[in-house]
């Protein structure tokens, strides 16, 4: 099953397809410019410790959008693995040093 969610709304190892930018002007150029683009896969790495920015991989390359920025970008979500991404993320807060959840 795959849903339209927006790339804030991705959680931490969760992975997701860009489908469409919401923005435009300078602020479309500018996501474009740093690999937002449709069709690239998107992977969530965490949230700073007050929940904004969030660091994403991107074409290999990891960036940090604020969720204003974040926001604007629609992607395309695979409920399934969303589910695995939950349980893995279980799995993955257990083995976290402290530094690292003060990040999630």
């Amino acid at each position: 099953m795959s849903e339209k969610i927006c790339l804030t709304d991705l959680k931490r190892g969760q992975k997701a397809v860009i489908a469409r930018l919401s923005a435009y002007d300078d602020m479309r150029r500018r996501l474009q410019d740093i690999g937002l683009i449709e069709g690239t896969t998107v992977e969530c790495l965490g949230r700073s410790p007050l929940g904004d920015p969030t660091a994403f991989l991107i074409r290999g390359a990891v960036i940090a959008l604020r969720s204003e920025d974040s926001g604007r970008v629609l992607v395309q979500s695979n409920g399934e693995e969303r589910e695995k991404s939950h349980y893995g993320e279980e799995m993955v807060v257990a083995n976290l040093s402290l530094e690292e959840k003060v990040w999630d």
